[in-house]
């Protein structure tokens, strides 16, 4: 779905390739932050609005809607994270790598704000398409009341057709998302301008005075309306997410000459109209528009919203794909729907959680309005953790004194407190929903990461250093096993003993083939690595050399196609004569491995639930031997 280019392959200096950039980051950046004017001031009306409406009141949200835009979006994200880059890659998981290199002691507590803010983003890409779909599909009840009994099961029909081409690709579509998300905005502000006249004592919103004297005076009801308004930046995180897929200045320059000029007029037209007529309370979106447009806007709406959904499933995708190769979570199958771009990719695991959820929860909630008060939490506190982050990326990646790092992510940490103190007042009436899928997530990927670590501390206790194994088959060459033609290559995570499988071979088969190498497959903490960087080979005897193949958290782990680079490269050896050894290991549970057995239990099912290493790496199947083994963990 994405144009994935490097950030410095991007042509930027060109005006007709920055317009081409700058208009797909609108529909692949900018499609959730773009339906919010949906729901976000409906919701954040609903409060104030029991007792009659305000002036003041109403100027005051409008001005903290836009203000929050201001400081969270503009400032935070499009002006600072978008700078913040790994290698031109942006998102939690991304900055988490490039932090990881220079953590030291800090690596645990990075390691838990990481998990924490990838787990978000996965209730996030749940709850999205959900509360999107179901609030444009409401717009048809104001076309005709009649509607109001079938608003569940268009949008679920529209939810279960968009997961069920999810296999297909969106090569074919993705090239329709900017051009119709582009006429939404300019529907979005024509929309608000039309109504600014209707009161335009809404113009004092642009005063920040007003959003302050709301809070000030509101009291406890202010930060319940404060979890509304934060509905306005939700989908912010997609904007750091897709920084590699666009490069940093196209997205700048889609936010300032379309997005946020579109979103503050279409709130102030929202504001302008429930000031001139307070009986739009109820739907003040929708009624901005007349009866004519109204199904036509619709109908873009719910495209738009699909758009939105297709945007956070394929960042679902990505980032998935981002924790399996940084050791977060188990090997899943991963399928690539374009020859061309790499990040056009495909989980069904994920794919199928996804749509679970989804329907979970427009079945629990069945509207939109319901749906929203478990909105926030899931996006609050990703922020709140990327601010955290952010702090390590001043401190280590650009040598900023801590005070001063401080200094200046401080105000924006307590503002992003305060807006999830708020989004937490809503936790009993579905706010629990996103804590909940967040809890599970960040359970699932501290389970993996400690069960394989202990995994490891276990297995090499038996294992014996490839060193000492080499000198012990030529000091004993009279007894040594049989040799025969071909190459045997040994896949381990640990090049510095002799794999299991090696092991086994020679136990049970007592053959050793005239050349065998030991392969490690390694993730950098870089999105991709040069093909020039890919392999380095290490000879050991005449009979053993070392591999160490390198891919970034961003590609595919392709080993066939890897050896095929390094025939080219001159190390000669025969694919189809060569045999690939793997260790099957069956784990059994014990209540003594440092793990309760709850975790135990976990993590075997999360191992038997891993996709085969022979498919993972894109082994040839005919060429390779599994060899098992058990291990009490």
């Amino acid at each position: 779905m994405h144009a994935n280019t490097g950030s410095a392959a991007h042509p930027e200096s060109r005006p007709r390739a920055m317009f081409l950039l700058a208009l797909g980051s609108v529909g692949v950046v900018y499609g959730d932050i773009g339906t919010s004017p949906l729901y976000a001031f409906r919701e954040a009306l609903r409060p104030v609005s029991g007792d009659g409406l305000v002036r003041e009141e109403v100027i005051g949200l409008i001005s903290l809607m836009i203000w929050t835009l201001t400081i969270i979006v503009t400032i935070k994200y499009v002006l600072f994270l978008l700078r913040a880059d790994n290698h031109g890659e942006g998102g939690t998981l991304s900055l988490l790598a490039l932090l990881m290199k220079t953590a030291g002691r800090h690596a645990p507590i990075l390691f838990f704000m990481g998990a924490a803010g990838a787990a978000l983003f996965i209730g996030d890409a749940m709850i999205t398409p959900a509360l999107s779909v179901l609030s444009a599909v409401e717009g048809l009840t104001l076309v005709t009341p009649a509607f109001g009994d079938y608003v569940v099961p268009i949008s679920v029909v529209i939810l279960v057709l968009l997961f069920a081409v999810q296999s297909l690709g969106t090569a074919a579509v993705s090239r329709f998302f900017g051009p119709i998300t582009a006429i939404w905005f300019v529907v979005l502000g024509l929309g608000g301008i039309t109504h600014i006249s209707d009161d335009l004592g809404i113009l004092a919103a642009f005063n920040p005075y007003y959003a302050v004297h709301f809070m000030a005076t509101e009291g406890y009801l202010g930060l319940v309306v404060l979890g509304a308004v934060f509905l306005t930046v939700t989908g912010a995180e997609a904007l750091y997410a897709d920084l590699g897929h666009f490069g940093r200045r196209p997205i700048q320059w889609a936010w300032f000459c379309l997005v946020f000029p579109a979103l503050t007029l279409n709130y102030l037209g929202q504001g302008a109209l429930v000031l001139a007529r307070p009986e739009t309370v109820s739907n003040p979106f929708f009624l901005m528009f007349p009866n004519w447009a109204l199904l036509p806007v619709v109908i873009l709406a719910t495209a738009a919203t699909i758009i939105a959904s297709q945007a956070v499933i394929t960042g679902a995708f990505s980032l998935t794909r981002q924790a399996i190769h940084l050791g977060f979570l188990p090997r899943m199958e991963i399928f690539h729907t374009s020859e061309t771009q790499t990040g056009q990719i495909y989980l069904p695991a994920v794919n199928t959680v996804l749509l679970l959820g989804v329907m979970l929860l427009v079945f629990l909630f069945g509207s939109s309005e319901s749906l929203a008060t478990a909105y926030g939490i899931s996006v609050t506190g990703a922020m709140v953790v990327t601010t955290v982050l952010a702090f390590e990326f001043l401190r280590a990646r650009w040598h900023w004194k801590p005070l001063t790092a401080v200094l200046v992510l401080l105000p924006l940490f307590l503002l992003e407190l305060t807006f999830l103190g708020a989004n937490l007042l809503k936790i009993h009436d579905g706010g629990y929903v996103p804590v909940a899928i967040a809890a599970g997530v960040v359970v699932i990927m501290w389970t993996w990461t400690r069960g394989t670590r202990i995994l490891r501390e276990k297995t090499r206790r038996i294992e014996v250093p490839m060193s000492a194994f080499v000198k012990s088959l030529e000091k004993h060459s009279t007894h040594s096993p049989v040799q025969v033609p071909g190459t045997a290559i040994f896949l381990t995570s640990d090049p510095d003993f002799a794999p299991a499988a090696l092991l086994h071979n020679i136990k049970h088969n007592h053959v050793l083939h005239e050349q065998n190498f030991v392969l490690t497959i390694t993730t950098a903490n870089k999105p991709r690595v040069a093909p020039a960087d890919r392999f380095t080979v290490e000879r050991i005897s005449e009979r053993f050399s070392r591999i160490e193949m390198r891919f970034g958290f961003m590609e595919t782990q392709n080993v066939s196609q890897a050896l095929g680079v390094m025939r080219k490269a001159g190390h000669k050896f025969d694919i189809m004569s060569t045999s690939f050894y793997l260790g099957r290991r069956k784990l059994v549970p014990d209540a003594q491995s440092g793990m309760p057995m709850w975790q135990d239990r976990l993590f075997i099912a999360l191992a038997d639930l891993a996709t085969d290493p022979s498919d993972y790496f894109r082994l040839p199947t005919n060429r390779v031997v599994e060899l098992g083994s058990h291990v009490v963990i």
